[in-house]
């Protein structure tokens, strides 16, 4: 992990693991007289975490609520919940930009055990104040691919390319390469398209407004010579946009090579895409590494575990052929501080057992998968699943992991913004220029 948590020290908000004390988490009376709301923020675990608050409340006999924002809805959902009488007592913000606007809701949590149990607590969400957020897991994602269908199409005697192996692929210019003629040869390779569908649909947009733009962006901010491209993101009150061509350039890679044509992207979901690689429909798709359950579970799945691999996100930018994968994390824990006290309590002592515990990591290595930046975790506590051995085997690769910049992105009506832009440019109604000008308008206003 010391690579992927070197990338992160530029971070003024980190993780922190502390030396485990190995004391049983905090069953004080006051603990167990309240109640827990957890407003999740990840819809593809929600069953997991209704069978980690029954298997609390079996341990406990504490009452653990659980309620799952539908996608891209979060903050919406957090704001008509935190209104209510009995508001969540346990909530996620996405860093900065999230600490600021709920700032107002958060306790402070520089005297817990969870904190304690940060390995760098320097990446903790913080300020002169307090800690306000404590991140909870390190994620990963880029071009997921099919290893045997890549190998199907390298085994061709009529392939376009000179290379013979998917670790060959090391720039934009030979993914590109690699991609188009695989559309050509795609009745061979058994695909209706080497991507799965660009889902555009209303709230499932966000692989491209925040995952494909947090590429372009790292690399802007990077040039402005910030140590930290997140800090400078987050400082940001307008935007170039740079590197918008070389952005176009992938998201038409992946629009005009896709298992769906063009004018029927609205109606497809992040779900639909990640049925379409699971049944190799598709051989790759871009994601992170919690999605490798929406392609296991998958009824009918023919995707291997041993065959499920990793490309970074390539756009043409020089220098790239050392780019790694986009590491870090948007998953920050937070508690209501206006919750009463036996709630509050109540709902750090859940957490510290879900962090600590034998079962409770048992539920958080197998089944909610985290790579967890927790020191309570041994060295043969890890998740197992193919994506998550990706990420570790990304970290220790010697290249540039990029650093998640798009934590720093100004709001969600930014995100919509850009996203309806890229639609309509999709659709063809409108240009890139379009697209551009929208992104930069609406960083610029979002900032004010």
């Amino acid at each position: 992990m010391k690579k992927i948590f070197a990338v992160l020290l530029c971070i003024p908000f980190v993780f922190a693991f502390a030396a485990c004390s190995g004391k049983k988490p905090d069953t004080s009376d006051a603990a167990k007289a309240g109640t827990v709301y957890f407003l999740n923020f990840k819809p593809e675990i929600a069953d997991v975490y209704k069978e980690i608050a029954q298997k609390y409340k079996e341990e406990t006999g504490v009452e653990v609520k659980v309620v799952t924002a539908a996608s891209n809805t979060y903050e919406t959902t957090l704001k008509s919940e935190i209104a209510k009488k009995d508001a969540p007592t346990i909530f996620q913000i996405n860093g900065p930009v999230g600490f600021q606007s709920w700032s107002r809701y958060c306790l402070d949590l520089s005297d817990t055990k969870l904190y304690s149990y940060l390995t760098d607590k320097s990446l903790a969400v913080k300020n002169s104040d307090g800690v306000f957020g404590i991140p909870y897991v390190v994620e990963g994602y880029g071009i997921i691919y099919n290893n045997a269908i890549m190998k199907k199409y390298f085994a061709l005697k009529d392939k376009a390319v000179s290379i013979s192996s998917a670790d060959d692929i090391k720039s934009f210019e030979t993914l590109n390469a690699v991609v188009t003629d695989m559309t050509k040869h795609k009745k061979e390779l058994g695909i209706d398209g080497v991507f799965a569908s660009t889902s555009m649909g209303s709230g499932e947009q966000w692989r491209w407004t925040t995952h494909l733009a947090n590429v372009p962006i790292y690399y802007e901010m990077k040039e402005k010579g910030e140590d930290s491209t997140i800090l400078s993101t987050l400082n940001a009150k307008d935007i170039d946009f740079t590197y918008s061509e070389n952005f176009k350039k992938v998201f038409d890679m992946y629009v005009n090579n896709s298992v769906t044509d063009k004018g029927l992207l609205s109606g497809k979901t992040v779900d639909n895409s990640m049925a379409e690689f699971a049944l190799g429909k598709a051989a790759m798709v871009q994601n992170g590494n919690w999605a490798w359950s929406q392609i296991a579970d998958v009824s009918g799945n023919v995707v291997k575990a041993e065959d499920v691999r990793y490309l970074p996100i390539y756009m043409g930018i020089e220098g790239e052929e050392k780019q790694g994968i986009c590491i870090g994390t948007e998953n920050y824990l937070a508690i209501n501080k206006n919750a009463p006290e036996k709630d509050r309590q109540a709902s750090i002592a859940f957490l510290e057992w879900l962090f600590s515990s034998e079962t409770g990591k048992d539920y958080v290595v197998n089944k909610l998968k985290f790579i967890s930046p927790f020191n309570t975790f041994k060295d043969d506590e890890k998740p197992e699943d193919p994506l998550a051995k990706e990420i570790f085997r990304w970290m220790e690769k010697d290249v540039n992991n990029l650093e998640w910049t798009f934590n720093s992105f100004p709001s969600q009506q930014f995100k919509d913004d850009f996203g309806n832009a890229m639609l309509e440019y999709v659709q063809g109604s409108k240009d890139w220029q379009h697209v551009k000008n929208t992104f930069k308008n609406s960083w610029k206003s979002e900032r004010k």
